[in-house]
């Protein structure tokens, strides 16, 4: 089971990327009618971020031996940098992002000009790409984990 979920955990985050950055593109060009097709690329970023959520609160709570031994001994794990990346820095990057994904839309939803419904899908979207993008293991990292798992 934890390797199926880590597969589908894995591949999805490439649907999340590929869409974050068409939403922050989107916005960033968008103007009158293209907000529409911004917001669009926007919803498949944040349907994205909660099936990667989803898929990693699994992962987190039941399934993953790397938090499972972070939390039988916390204070050690802090002290490990790859304990700590999967037990504190991923988990928390990750919801902030989904959170940040959230909120903007909302914001955006109850602005009454379109410039101003831009700039937040844009300050958002743009923040929850980058919060994944930092929150991620990526090769070169202690954390490393492979870009594609087969």
């Amino acid at each position: 089971m934890y390797s199926t979920v880590l597969f589908l955990h894995s591949w999805v985050r490439w649907l999340a990327l590929v869409a974050g950055v068409g939403a922050t593109f989107a916005t960033l060009g968008a103007g009158g009618a293209a907000l529409s097709r911004a917001e669009r690329w926007g919803r498949i970023f944040m349907i994205a971020l909660d099936v990667q959520m989803l898929l990693g609160l699994l992962l987190y709570g039941l399934l993953s031996p790397y938090t499972a031994a972070a939390l039988k001994d916390f204070g050690a794990a802090m002290r490990e940098p790859v304990l700590r990346f999967w037990a504190v820095e991923h988990l928390t990057m990750m919801l902030a992002a989904v959170i940040v994904a959230h909120v903007g839309k909302v914001l955006a939803r109850k602005a009454t000009d379109p410039a101003k419904k831009r700039m937040r899908l844009l300050l958002c979207f743009g923040v929850a790409l980058l919060l994944v993008l930092l929150g991620m293991p990526w090769p070169g990292r202690a954390t490393a984990r492979p870009l594609f798992r087969v």
